[in-house]
């Protein structure tokens, strides 16, 4: 009865379809315009893709130093190691380029050796001023330039590390964004509107490309890569897919249909997004490809059984009836198991990961509606399919891959089994050699002249990605004492001892700076004031702050001189040594700074991602193995067996540790991009597993329980399906491999290679861990019932079912 009830069911839901189809289309299009009008919320994330927890400590941390000091992502640099840089008529285009850049309302302020402002004592005022270090009069002298060129590289050692390298003699400038802007729209329109056309007039003047980069710089040029590449991927999702899907069932019709449905879907997905409020982040720009790559799988399965329906009987109406009485709930599982894949995202406690489950859950049961809706409708309008349409069902090529296959489970197993355990020491060996990935760069484009000028900077001044030690002394100016000074001093000196990190930025330079302003600008006496000096100096330091004439102080100390701050850049490369160095740091930071008197806080950019890249992987961890449990449940719900979730789970749990093992070998590490692989993977190959042991079920009941007849039988109805889906998702995923993204392409290559090993799996050795275990396997009591009749229904059933009515 159970059973009769769901073929009830199904050809109540085929008949509503079927005799309500203008309504239904008419519900489709007004669905797509109300979404289309979502779009206008769709906006593309101006922020980097923060992987922890809002309330974790490492966010709580990060927080705390931004709201003492701001945010620290506002840093532009422009670099040249050209000679000719002073020169008359390149100095002036460089001064001119620089002013340019300072009258922008979206600059805050512009370091650079043409406005280099020098520190000086004024006896008379007791305190420190500024005077300009360049005197504009003289910019066409020759002699002029080369005494101020000397001067630079040797009177300004507080500079050595921000403005210039004296060993190779690069010479950068330093632009900062407002604040206000940095993680906005504005950003991204001055930088593309104002930035780079007056870095590219500079370059038209002079003949001299600069090196640019910096955070706002990085984060503009790459978002923007990544909106150009969405439609690239749609492109050619759409295209390749539907050439496969062209080859497989040669009808013009059938590929117009399922086109329509999967570019449905994607006007769907920008909709849905849009509607939910979320952003377009590096993760949900995927969402749309996979629509393409999830839905044209759900057609081909939807379109295969019509036209093995009509093959059987040539009655059109029959055959789209039972496409949705026969298959209606097993497709659907299987589309619930692929949604259980990106679902598991969102137990990760991570807005990012959660949107993207979020998103791609809700498209894939969106994508299953409409090609259960627009399928069987579109079929009923046109002509039934003729001989060449029919002609795939019985293509020599796939029967011999088929008789390849069935001959290998049924006289080859021990070679199966060989194979497989060959297969799965050499992926276990692999899973030992996999780093973990902190770079927050590493897939990025390498191609662009962006990531290129990132190496410059990480080669001549030690990287642009900041690592930031805020020291709160817990005292009111507490920072501006000398003992604290000189605690500072030598923290500093062990971070310089560290290779992997530049020379750090501090209030100790500021203090050094003053002390050498006092001396009349003698670079020897940049160095701490001592004690007696202290007395003289302090009344300079107050003067000047109180007349708001400097504000260096100000950039490396909180407002009542309690905290300071200690920048420091790590070149990205070095980002999977993240921890030791701080481990490093934080031994002596505990030396020099009792925990009891003083708090030490380590973050910054690099530290957060690096962090969140860890966090990511053990949540993910955590997640597929979740996901393995909730399918394991779903196959015992469905059949009310364990042996059956073993058999289940063990040839879809193989291809994930092969890749991982390729992954291992190849030097792939993990990080975000890759870490998506196995959760996306899991959740799609899962679905050919579902439908054979479905199908499996169906044939025992068929043939009287004989098992080996029960196999075969499966591959002639769900192994051509099985196949084809395959396939298209194989090819669907390799576009992503088409990005200047390494991210993105090693998920679409690793993605196509885990469903390749997935398919095999699926066709050889899950069949024959059947066939080993038949005995206990094909107990007819443990199938008798299953509790969620997921079977595609018998011709026979169905005939009775016809009568009765």
């Amino acid at each position: 009865m159970k059973k009769m009830s769901g073929i009830g069911i199904w050809e109540f839901i085929a008949r509503i379809i079927l005799r309500n189809r203008i309504v239904i289309l008419c519900g489709i299009v007004l669905i797509t315009v109300l979404l289309a009008l979502q779009w206008k919320n769709v906006k593309f994330t101006q922020t980097e893709a923060n992987l922890i927890p809002a309330d974790d400590k490492v966010n709580v941390d990060y927080n705390h130093f931004l709201k003492n000091f701001g945010e620290e992502g506002n840093l532009i640099v422009i670099a040249t190691k050209d000679e000719k840089l002073f020169t008359p008529k390149v100095f002036q285009a460089w001064s001119n380029l620089m002013h340019k850049l300072k009258s922008d309302k979206e600059v805050s302020l512009v370091i650079s050796v043409d406005n280099l402002q020098e520190l000086v004592k004024n006896d008379t005022l007791q305190s420190f001023e500024l005077k300009p270090f360049v005197n504009p009069s003289k910019l066409n002298d020759q002699k002029y330039l080369d005494e101020l060129k000397s001067d630079f590289f040797n009177k300004f050692p507080f500079y050595q590390g921000l403005l210039f390298n004296k060993e190779t003699k690069a010479i950068r400038s330093a632009v900062y964004i407002d604040k206000k802007i940095v993680n906005t729209k504005a950003r991204k329109e001055y930088i593309l509107n104002k930035f780079i056309p007056e870095i590219d007039k500079f370059l038209k003047e002079t003949g001299i490309k600069p090196h640019v980069s910096g955070m706002p710089y990085i984060r503009t040029l790459n978002a923007k890569t990544i909106i150009d590449e969405i439609g690239l991927f749609i492109g050619a999702a759409l295209l390749i897919t539907s050439l496969i899907f062209f080859y497989f069932f040669r009808s013009f019709r059938a590929t117009v249909v399922a086109l329509l449905v999967v570019i449905i879907g994607v006007m769907w997905s920008f909709g849905i997004m849009g509607a939910m409020g979320y952003q377009i982040t590096v993760l949900t720009a995927l969402v749309p490809t996979l629509v393409i790559v999830i839905g044209i799988p759900n057609c081909i399965f939807f379109i295969n059984k019509y036209h093995q329906e009509y093959h059987k009987h040539s009655n059109k109406a029959k055959a789209l009836q039972r496409v949705i009485t026969k298959t209606g709930t097993a497709t659907l599982m299987t589309n619930i198991t692929t949604a259980v894949g990106f679902a598991t995202f969102i137990i990760t406690n991570n807005d990012l990961l959660q949107e993207f489950g979020v998103v791609t859950t809700i498209n894939i049961i969106a994508i299953y509606t409409l090609s259960l809706l627009i399928i069987p409708i579109f079929f009923s309008y046109i002509p039934p399919p003729n001989a060449r349409h029919l002609g795939h069902l019985e293509r020599k090529s796939l029967t011999f891959f088929f008789d390849w296959i069935v001959n290998t489970v049924k006289f080859r197993r021990f070679g199966i089994y060989t194979t497989a355990v060959v297969l799965l020491v050499f992926g276990i060996i692999g899973i030992y050699e996999i780093k973990i990935s902190g770079s927050i760069i590493e897939d990025m484009p390498k191609k662009t002249e962006f990531f290129e000028d990132i190496r410059f900077f990480e080669k001549e001044f030690d990287g642009v990605m900041p690592l930031e030690i805020m020291i709160d002394t817990k005292k009111k100016n507490g920072a501006m004492k000398l003992t604290n000074l000189r605690r500072m001093e030598e923290l500093e000196e062990t971070i310089i001892e560290i290779p992997e990190l530049s020379k750090p930025l501090s209030i100790v330079n500021v203090a050094k700076n003053f002390t050498q302003a006092y001396y009349n600008g003698n670079p020897e006496f940049y160095l701490l004031p001592s004690s007696q000096e202290e007395a003289f100096l302090i009344p300079y330091i107050k003067n000047s702050l109180k007349n708001g004439k400097d504000n260096q102080l100000k950039s490396y100390i909180n407002d009542d001189g309690s905290i300071a701050r200690m920048t420091t850049f790590i070149k990205d490369e070095n980002g999977e040594k993240m921890e030791d160095i701080e481990a490093q740091i934080r031994k002596k930071v505990n030396k020099l700074f009792p925990s009891e008197r003083y708090e030490v806080i380590i973050t910054g950019k690099a530290s957060v991602f690096q962090k969140g890249t860890k966090y990511l992987l053990d949540n993910l961890l955590s997640s597929l193995l979740f996901a393995f449990l909730l399918t394991g449940g779903l196959v015992a719900i469905m059949f009310r067996s364990f042996k059956m979730v073993l058999v289940a789970i063990i040839p879809n749990l193989l291809p994930l540790i092969m890749t991982a093992g390729i992954m291992g070998f190849l030097g792939i590490p993990l990080k975000p991009s890759t870490l998506l692989v196995f959760g996306i993977a899991f959740g799609l190959s899962v679905d050919d597993t579902l439908r054979f042991l479905a199908q499996y079920r169906l044939e025992l009941a068929r043939n009287d329980w004989k098992i080996k007849k029960s196999v075969f039988a499966t591959f002639n109805d769900a192994g051509i399906s099985m196949f084809y889906t395959s396939i298209v998702l194989f090819f669907g995923f390799s576009v992503f491999m088409l990005s200047s993204f390494g991210g993105t392409v090693a998920l679409g290559g690793l993605v196509s290679i885990t469903l390749c090993f997935g398919m095999l799996s699926n066709l050889v050795l899950l069949p024959a861990l059947v066939l080993t275990l038949n005995k206990t396997l094909a107990n007819e009591q443990e199938f008798l019932e299953p509790t969620i009749d997921i079977l595609e229904q018998s011709d026979e059933k169905l005939d009775e079912l016809e009568r009765n009515k």
